[in-house]
């Protein structure tokens, strides 16, 4: 039996869609807060199998999600090429900024595959139990967003700091890119042969970027990860999330062959499914604050995404992650409401 969400990626309508949510294992679960007491750090979490699988599998338990997603991070690469990560609790990650072109020299010329071996043993944990029709998820972060915090040093206004390097030092940055190119592409191979169904490229920064700077740093790089990534694995399905881009989607779709795009909660719901739907399945795009607040709001959202999508390809999610203080009875409701509007029930 082909899991439906791998069915969508295939390009096919589901009465009802499959429905998974970004982040939707984290803090907002209490069964996640016990287990992240049992670490030292977040970092820690990420590269410990055993409660890593654990923390993946936790949503499944709890609300039938159709894909489980990998729980790890999108800067493990960073830490695989040698640079110091570290998460503060309220503050986001730390990184050791390459302000400066010569701190490229601190960075291995190729990611460490022992510091990411934990990640792919959580994948083959996570996959023996696993329903059989819940699609398992890995992913990796696309080289522009993953390069803004590495060269940062963690999350700024508009990323500004990367920005002003990549126009100050274009070569470096490119190097930069390159090496990520090429670590994400390993990476992503390496969780497919351990057994993910599908992988997803978050580009969480790509909207800040202007449209020259947008096809250089965002839209080449992904079409050349998804490119590699199917000569190493012929058919891998892939989705990608280049959160922000707005009309600038239709050139991302144009040029970077994945089998599907999420969509962000402020893109115009018309123009996605007039122009993106058409030409590839969607991904989304419910607003997490929706979520947050409940209620006849959050039924209203959900009846607008499925009124806007359900008639295409389409898998229901947020169009950014759960955040961290949403009732756990609003994802319930969400759940119920997706399945049972979409129905007839």
């Amino acid at each position: 039996m082909t899991k439906p969400l791998i069915r969508v990626l295939m390009g096919e309508r589901m009465h009802i869609p499959p429905i998974w949510l970004m982040r939707q294992a984290g803090r907002y679960l209490p069964e996640y807060r016990a287990i992240r007491q049992k670490s030292e750090s977040f970092m820690d979490l990420c590269l410990n199998p055993k409660l890593a699988a654990e923390v993946t599998l936790q949503p499944i338990r709890r609300f039938g999600f159709d894909a489980a997603i990998l729980f790890s991070d999108i800067l493990v690469i960073p830490h695989a090429l040698g640079q110091r990560v570290s998460f503060e609790e309220g503050n986001g990650p730390r990184l050791d900024a390459l302000d400066e072109p010569s701190g490229l020299c601190r960075l291995r010329r190729e990611i460490d595959e022992t510091a990411l071996a934990p990640v792919y043993e959580t994948i083959a944990r996570v996959k023996q139990d696993l329903p059989p029709r819940v699609a398992l998820l890995g992913f990796c972060g696309a080289p522009w967003t993953v390069a803004t915090y590495m060269v940062g040093g963690g999350g700024a206004v508009e990323q500004a700091p990367a920005r002003q390097f990549a126009y100050r030092f274009g070569e470096a940055f490119a190097e930069l890119i390159e090496l990520l190119i090429d670590g994400s592409v390993n990476y992503l191979v390496r969780q497919l042969e351990a057994g993910a169904d599908a992988v997803q490229i978050f580009d969480t920064w790509a909207g800040v970027l202007p449209g020259d700077e947008f096809r250089r740093w965002c839209v080449e790089p992904c079409a050349r990860i998804v490119n590699a990534v199917r000569k190493s694995i012929p058919g891998a399905k892939i989705i990608g999330f280049p959160r922000g881009a707005g009309t600038k989607l239709t050139h991302f779709v144009a040029c970077v062959a994945v089998d599907a795009v999420g969509l962000d909660w402020m893109i115009e719901p018309s123009f996605a499914r007039d122009r993106i739907q058409k030409a590839r399945p969607v991904q989304g795009n419910l607003d997490p604050l929706a979520l947050l607040v409940g209620g006849a709001a959050l039924d209203r959202e959900i009846d607008i995404v499925l009124d806007t999508f359900a008639a295409g390809p389409f898998i229901f999610n947020l169009g950014h992650g759960v955040l961290p203080n949403t009732p756990i009875p609003h994802v319930e409701r969400l759940v119920a409401r997706v399945r049972g509007v979409a129905a007839g029930t």
